[in-house]
C-alpha cells in the first residue's frame, strides 16, 4: 500500500489540525467506494463482482494528490481570468479515478467521442469518476479511458482532490475472457496486449512529469 499526497498551493495554511487523521478517513471511505464501485462495474460486464480483486486489485495501489490551480495574473500584477491549461491533455493510468473538485469554479473539461472538449461542470456533493488505462484493457475495450484536462478561466484558486483507485501495483493487466467475447473483436481476440501496471505508471510519470 502505498500514499502520495502532492500539495501544489501557493495559500495552504501551515500545519492545519487534525489533517492527518481527516485524510486517513477520507482515504480510507474513497478505498471502500472506489471498490464498490468496480465491483458494480464486474457485473455490467458480465462477471463475478469480485472480479477486480484478489491477484487483480485485493490490494490496490491507490494515490491521493491535493492539487491547487493559481489564478492566472497579468504582468502589472491584477489577477485576469484566461483560457490557460492548467493540466494538459490526459487519461489516468489505473482502474478508477475519484474526483472532488470545488463546487463553484468551472475547470474539468473531457472529450467526448465526437472529438469535442465538454466541460464537467461540479455538482456539490457528487465526484466526478474517470475511467482509467487498466481498466480500458480489462474491459477490451468496452471501457474507454475517460481524456480530460483542466483550463483555468476563472477568479478564484482552485483546488481538487484526486484519489486514484489501481490494480496491485505488481499486476499483469489483459483483456478479461468475458470482455474478449464481448468487445466484437471477432472470435473472442485481445485488442490490447498486457501491461504490468506498475510498469506503466513509471513510464507514465516519467513522461509526463519534469524532473
Amino acid at each position: 500500500m502505498h500514499i502520495f499526497v502532492f500539495f501544489v498551493s501557493l495559500y495552504r495554511p501551515e500545519n492545519p489540525p487534525n489533517f492527518k487523521e481527516m485524510m486517513e478517513d477520507y482515504i480510507n471511505l474513497c478505498t471502500d467506494l472506489a471498490r464498490k464501485i468496480m465491483r458494480g462495474i464486474a457485473l455490467a460486464l458480465g462477471g463475478s463482482p469480485y472480479e477486480f480483486e484478489g491477484d487483480r486489485a485485493g490490494d490496490a495501489f491507490w494515490v491521493t494528490r491535493i492539487i491547487g490551480y493559481p489564478v492566472k495574473t497579468s504582468e502589472n500584477g491584477q489577477e485576469k481570468p484566461v483560457n490557460d491549461i492548467g493540466c494538459g491533455a490526459h487519461t489516468d493510468y489505473g482502474l478508477l479515478t475519484l474526483l472532488n473538485q470545488d463546487d463553484d469554479i468551472l475547470a474539468l473539461q473531457v472529450r467526448n467521442l465526437s472529438g469535442e472538449w465538454i466541460w464537467a461542470p461540479p455538482l456539490p456533493g457528487t465526484f466526478v469518476c474517470n475511467i482509467g488505462d487498466m481498466l480500458k484493457i480489462y474491459s477490451n475495450g468496452l471501457y474507454e479511458s475517460t481524456l480530460h484536462r483542466v483550463i483555468n478561466n476563472s477568479t478564484k484558486y482552485r483546488v481538487s482532490v484526486a484519489y486514484f483507485y489501481e490494480t496491485n501495483f505488481d499486476t499483469a493487466v489483459e483483456p478479461l475472457d468475458i470482455c474478449k467475447q464481448r468487445s466484437g473483436s471477432g472470435g473472442g481476440a485481445k485488442k490490447f496486449e498486457r501491461a504490468v501496471y506498475g510498469e506503466h505508471l513509471v513510464s507514465k510519470i516519467l513522461t509526463n512529469f519534469v524532473y
